[in-house]
């Protein structure tokens, strides 16, 4: 069976001919990955852990891209294209990675049309992401950029039908870091939405007790900017 998610349930692909030529590593708490402008082209693999997708400038300042998790994989646009790295990936939890080589990982979509069918809908679902965050930050405002951040990293809460869930609930400076602005601000932002009834903070969890005000909100937002 494949060790990777996303090659489970393949038939048309002989996955232990390439699982021989690749490289198993693991990565501590805050360890670079890949560093900005790095030459190399593997591409990684998450088998267990999470890691940070980022931009940082020589100001310091950090631009979260994405944060991913096991069953995931990034590092493929380098493999594709041939270019330095475009972010920096830092791990954030303990993790694993499995490492596929530029030469391999193309052998591997080449030789299998179920793969490079995955490959070409993940590529084209964070084009489509990265898209409507470059338009959230042209057209919203802080607190609707906070409100479209919060419902797109939460999930269905466990027995309260409704309600959307962020598990584990987020530091303040990354959640500046996702749209843009200050800690302080999100802070005040965050308080304000409390306040309002449309948040709840548990020790698990950012809770959103009313996500459907929120998208109400950014489809107003939205109607004004035209």
């Amino acid at each position: 069976m494949p060790a990777f998610l996303f090659f489970k349930d393949l038939t048309d692909l002989d996955f232990e001919r390439f699982d021989r030529r690749c490289t198993w590593r693991r990565y501590d708490e805050g360890e670079v990955v890949i560093d900005y402008e790095d030459e190399t082209s593997d591409v990684y693999f998450i088998i267990a852990g999470e890691v940070r997708i980022l931009i940082r400038t020589q100001a310091g300042k950090e631009v979260i891209l994405a944060e991913m998790r096991a069953g995931q994989f990034f590092g493929e646009l380098s493999a594709i294209d041939s270019t330095k790295r475009s972010a920096n990936v830092t791990g954030f939890d303990a993790r694993r990675t499995l490492h596929h080589a530029a030469a391999v990982f193309r052998e591997v979509i080449f030789a299998s049309p179920t793969v490079c069918d995955r490959v070409l809908h993940l590529l084209t679902a964070r084009v489509r992401e990265l898209n409507a965050r470059l338009t959230e930050h042209s057209i919203f405002d802080l607190k609707h950029r906070l409100y479209s951040e919060l419902l797109r990293m939460a999930g269905p809460r466990p027995g309260k039908p409704g309600e959307r869930s962020v598990t584990p609930p987020p530091f303040h400076h990354v959640l500046a870091a996702r749209i843009g602005c200050r800690r302080e601000q999100v802070t005040r932002e965050l308080s304000t939405m409390a306040q309002e009834g449309l948040l709840e903070k548990t020790r698990g969890a950012l809770v959103l007790s009313k996500p459907q005000v929120l998208e109400a909100r950014l489809a107003e937002a939205l109607r004004e900017d035209r």
